[in-house]
């Protein structure tokens, strides 16, 4: 039997898109002939299905799964909304989510799916994926996925919005039954207002900058003084971060509460730790 080597099944991966465990398993099968093994790919489906990696997948679906501590949640795209509410389509969903758990991925890092195929253990994910592929003939991929690790003093609380397009994780400093009933609640909200940070200081440095800048040109250009003008633009700013972070946000089950007013209302100080949206698609 002709020894199979990661170079050769790297090869025949890179020639059918295929994945590793089928490309290897085929090697095998074929005593390490890579056009033979192609052929057994093809006959498989496999071959087949790497082909539509091409189309666009953007319909899809969001699952969370939580354990112990632990809360995951993963991206899984499809051609069609037909195929995202399938049975077979949910089922790969929700092992890969439990999944996350074993494998070797750092609390709160957000992985591209190619990413998560690719570290130790991914080899299962993406044998599974490409079985799937064949099965419903579409693009299938995983989008991103995430683990949160809370600590001792610490509690996650999840979301999915109805039809399973949005998902968010919540963590707060606290393990009280009211702090996670809160942490639920602002996860809630965040699945209706797509905040861009938890606070001021968690926004992307870039995206702050830039509209500053704009706003400092806006009320030059209405020629007032420059001390009415820095007034006039941390004025703005003020809205800007009330609309776009979360802690700052209008409660949107009662808009005359912030977010952050929702912590002070308990019989304990908590706070929101952190906090991850994902959107099928965005």
């Amino acid at each position: 039997m002709a020894e199979i080597t990661a170079a050769a099944v790297k090869d025949l991966r890179d020639r059918t898109g295929a994945g590793m465990m089928d490309c290897k398993k085929a090697l095998i099968e074929s005593d390490g002939d890579q056009e033979r093994a192609i052929d057994l790919l093809r006959k498989t489906g496999v071959a087949k299905a790497a082909k539509r990696a091409g189309r666009v997948a953007s319909e899809g679906m969001i699952h969370i799964a939580t354990r112990d501590r632990s809360m995951a949640m993963v991206e899984v795209l499809s051609e069609t909304d037909f195929v995202a509410r399938s049975e077979s389509f949910t089922e790969f969903a929700r092992t890969v989510a439990e999944e996350l758990f074993d494998l070797p991925i750092s609390d709160g890092e957000i992985l591209a799916g190619d990413e998560l195929l690719g570290v130790e253990g991914g080899e299962e994910i993406s044998s599974q994926l490409d079985g799937l592929r064949a099965q419903v003939g579409e693009n299938i991929q995983v989008g991103r996925a995430t683990r949160y690790d809370s600590a001792a003093d610490s509690a996650g609380a999840s979301y999915v919005h109805f039809g399973n397009k949005i998902g968010v994780l919540v963590e707060v400093s606290s393990v009280s039954a009211a702090a996670i009933e809160t942490a639920r609640n602002v996860a809630m909200h965040a699945a209706a207002t797509n905040p861009s940070g938890l606070d001021p200081d968690d926004m992307p440095k870039d995206q702050v900058e830039r509209e500053r800048s704009v706003l400092i040109e806006q009320a030059e250009a209405e020629g007032k003084p420059a001390a009415i003008t820095e007034k006039i633009v941390e004025g703005r700013m003020r809205k800007f971060f009330e609309e776009n972070t979360l802690l700052w946000q209008s409660y949107v089950r009662d808009p005359e509460k912030k977010v952050k007013d929702l912590l002070t209302e308990l019989d304990e100080e908590i706070s929101v730790n952190r906090f991850v949206r994902f959107e099928v698609g965005s």
